[in-house]
């Protein structure tokens, strides 16, 4: 069973897109065509879900060029009274790209991490493939996405039709890769032998944390801010997100072994996940990370 697993990470979704556009260029498929299940968490459940649909990684990249700066004006320079970015532009986005599609509407197994912050859980959208109630099933794709974006400071809570309350699937599968190896093994009974999983980051950052004359940290030193636009870097978030995408891949190293293949880089600076000016960096790291694993990722996919 071959699964395809796209890390959250904001506007460095350009980067993992880049890496899929390749792979359709290569190959001359549609991605989706080329895995049995998909899965991917905040940013990566927008490509997920495209790929799901066979949507062309390089239309998905149009979408990201386009609405990428858009989605993220902010409305509150600092995010204590009310989320930083509206969830206007990213609403609009996800209506455009899926219009009325229900989770029950699409064939292609598919899985999306987000949290039910009404009762307190991790939650996990699924397509039609035996397991989900016809409740679950009626829930539109770009509500379930647009949940699963739904960053806490950043973004608003998603309203799930007067239900409950959704934010990011980040903030506990960053890294959709062990929600992949579950579902295998208890919903499609597979063998553990049988799974193959390419996962795809949305680039390592170094998150600079230094040593300093500060005793007492507090939010400055967590989520600093900037003179004179008061802009917030969201550093705590964006380590939470990195520390749970690679603790994941840790793990799924040792189950898997070289049935896990990660593609992901180093990033030479700090890109958080709200910063649309590297989108062109993104866009040429990624095709890099392609053309170095080539060889693997064609082995991957011929099944060798």
């Amino acid at each position: 069973m071959k699964m395809l697993c796209i890390d959250g990470g904001g506007i460095r979704g350009i980067f993992p897109i880049a890496i899929l556009q390749a792979i359709e260029e290569e190959f001359g498929k549609p991605v989706g065509e080329l895995f049995d299940v998909i899965s991917g968490t905040s940013t990566g459940s927008i490509i997920a879900a495209s790929a799901a649909l066979n949507t062309s990684m390089e239309e998905v990249m149009g979408r990201y060029e386009t609405y990428g700066e858009k989605i993220f004006v902010r409305k509150a320079k600092i995010g204590l009274f009310k989320s930083v970015y509206s969830d206007r532009y990213l609403r609009r986005l996800l209506k455009q790209a899926f219009k009325e599609i229900t989770l029950g509407d699409i064939d292609k197994p598919l899985l999306i991490p987000a949290v039910d912050i009404t009762h307190g859980k991790p939650y996990v959208h699924r397509t039609d493939f035996g397991y989900s109630s016809e409740n679950e099933l009626s829930i539109k794709l770009w509500d379930a996405v647009l949940s699963s974006c739904s960053a806490p400071i950043y973004f608003p809570p998603n309203n799930v039709n007067n239900q409950y309350l959704s934010i990011d699937g980040g903030l506990w599968a960053n890294n959709p890769s062990l929600v992949c190896v579950t579902e295998a093994l208890h919903h499609f009974k597979t063998d553990l032998a049988d799974i193959h999983i390419l996962s795809i980051g949305t680039g390592q950052q170094n998150i600079d944390f230094s040593i300093g004359e500060e005793k007492y940290w507090g939010i400055r030193q967590w989520l600093p801010f900037h003179f004179p636009t008061l802009k917030v870097t969201p550093k705590l978030l964006d380590l939470a997100m990195d520390l749970s995408s690679e603790s994941v891949s840790y793990h799924c190293r040792l189950l898997l072994g070289d049935h896990y293949l990660r593609l992901n880089t180093e990033l030479s600076e700090e890109v958080p996940f709200d910063d649309f000016t590297n989108m062109a960096e993104l866009k040429f790291l990624g095709r890099q990370v392609f053309q170095d694993n080539k060889d693997k990722i064609a082995s991957f996919l011929s099944g060798n």
